[in-house]
């Protein structure tokens, strides 16, 4: 006899509808699965077969047949366990209801009972879409599920199980289950803990004014200082004047996590921004993303939030250099012979780094710590299109001990925050008609919208103009110039650049000029 219900493969952090077809037949006992799967769905059999029959069923030696279609999509992973276990006692007339507009997954233990699974999330989405009106899930996965649910207010139900004779008794109806909900006004309530308060940190008045910048308009930051002069404490800082996370950007986010199955099941929906800080040793694959099977690396875990890099020339170069697409384009394209998958990195790079491999450049008596020569081959691992993706770039001096010693009167990290987001409500305004792809801050704008928005009057025209020939300028650094320039006059409350706005916006590109002259 013939069983057909649906599954769901993942593709990037998209979720595509697959049909399970299980049929029991006469002939020699065996057990076969088609459809193009990977070894986790291969080896699956045994474990269907054993949670079966530990979970009460019997299963004759029959011939067993199931087919995963479209069968030129790769099937990956151990979510088929259940809809397999599901069609195949279908098929053997053990479950009384069909299962159309129902769509399961589920890892299966050899007890029967249900393991969590990755991309509950995508699944959902993917589910209310294709109009499926019952979806079925791990306990552990439901309110993952629940959310995507809440948020297109699709009439799709979800039912989180704990076994598989759970599946068995919910379809057959031997037993009530709720559908579950949840409330997503309650997972935004709640003032968010910050590590680190702008108030805390001692001086570096210029910085902090630069990375409230930084911050109002999605700006990519370098800094640069000796080691202790607060650069690691500035970035751990800047989480806290960032904006909230609006509905839209928590649920892009939180499908990159579910799918790098690195989501809190007591948080099933990512409410604060990402900060992402990882080792300088890290690989080319762990920062950008893809392995054998593909998975999102740290650009795309950063998505909507902070990837910090600090000591940024201990990097590898290939490390770096792999950081330029997602810069330029917001988003991270992992190629395989048989599938290419796109992740979104839509992030602000926050990068720290000494001014010599020495760490000061100079000593307390004015020499260099480090010969001429080494300098220049430590500063030489940045490649100059890189510097050009980044916006803004800060001298983090020393600290003084008159500052260390004296009372903090510094604004926090809530104060500064109040502007950044009005200055981000402006922005919302500003492009409140894009729609692909969509943008929120000044640093997504494309050339056309940097002509629209950032126009100069004839003097800061003649003004930029000079600028770009003196420090010899490429003509993305003039872009990046008009868009921080732009952010700066918005955090001024005005509508139109000024010629303070563009002359700060040209002061926050100190690598471009002859800034390392020993």
């Amino acid at each position: 006899m013939l069983s057909t219900l649906s599954a769901a493969a993942l593709i990037g952090i998209d979720a595509l509808k697959i049909t399970v077809e299980a049929n029991v037949a006469g002939g020699i006992p065996s057990f076969t699965v088609v459809g193009l799967p990977d070894n986790a769905v291969r080896e699956s059999r045994e474990r269907i077969l054993t949670a079966i029959r530990n979970s009460g069923f019997a299963v004759p030696p029959k011939k067993i047949t199931v087919n995963l279609a479209p069968a030129d999509i790769k099937k990956e992973g151990t979510a088929f366990d259940l809809p397999i276990a599901i069609g195949l006692l279908g098929s053997l007339e053990l479950i009384a209801n069909r299962f159309e507009e129902t769509l399961i997954m589920g890892e299966l233990a050899l007890d029967g009972s249900l393991r969590r699974i990755n991309g509950a999330l995508p699944v959902a989405i993917m589910a209310g879409k294709e109009g499926i009106k019952r979806l079925i899930v791990p306990v552990e996965n439901e309110a993952e599920a629940a959310v995507a649910v809440s948020a297109s207010k699709s009439a799709i139900k979800v039912y989180g199980v704990n076994t598989l004779n759970d599946t068995v008794s919910l379809l057959n109806g031997e037993r009530a289950h709720a559908p579950v909900t949840v409330n997503i006004a309650e997972l935004f309530e709640g003032e968010q803990d910050y590590l680190v308060d702008f108030a805390d940190i001692k001086g570096q008045t210029a910085a902090k004014k630069a990375l409230e910048i930084a911050a109002a308009g999605g700006h990519n930051v370098i800094m640069i200082g000796p080691p202790g002069s607060g650069k690691t404490m500035l970035a751990k800082g800047l989480p806290g004047i960032l904006p909230p996370l609006g509905f839209e950007e928590a649920l892009e986010t939180t499908k990159i996590y579910s799918v790098a199955n690195l989501l809190e099941k007591e948080r099933p929906l990512m409410v604060t921004r990402p900060f992402r800080s990882p080792h300088h040793t890290t690989s080319n694959i762990a920062l950008i993303g893809g392995g054998s099977n593909a998975r999102p690396g740290e650009v795309s875990l950063a998505h909507n939030g902070i990837l910090f890099l600090d000591e940024l020339p201990e990097f590898t170069r290939n490390a770096l250099e792999v950081l330029r697409q997602p810069l330029e384009e917001r988003e991270v394209t992992v190629s395989r012979i048989s599938v290419t998958t796109r992740y979104p990195a839509g992030f602000m790079l926050i990068a720290a780094m000494n001014p010599s491999p020495a760490g000061a450049l100079k000593d307390s008596d004015g020499n260099l710590t480090a010969p001429p020569q080494q300098i220049q081959r430590y500063l030489s691992k940045i490649s100059g299109p890189l510097l050009d993706r980044i916006d803004i770039h800060i001298d983090v001096p020393k600290v003084e001990n008159s500052d260390l010693f004296a009372a903090s009167n510094a604004e926090s990290s809530m104060s500064i925050r109040h502007r950044v987001i009005e200055a981000r409500t402006i922005q919302q305004e500003r492009f409140a008609g894009t729609i692909s792809p969509k943008i929120y801050t000044n640093a997504q704008m494309s050339p056309k919208q940097i002509k629209i928005f950032c126009q100069l009057d004839k003097e800061s025209s003649q003004k930029l103009m000079d600028a770009m020939n003196r420090m010899n300028l490429s003509a993305r650094a003039h872009d990046r110039i008009l868009k921080v320039s732009r952010t700066i006059a918005d955090l001024d409350g005005s509508a139109h650049i000024a010629m303070k706005h563009l002359i700060q916006g040209i002061q926050y590109r100190n690598l471009d000029r002859d800034f390392w002259s020993f």
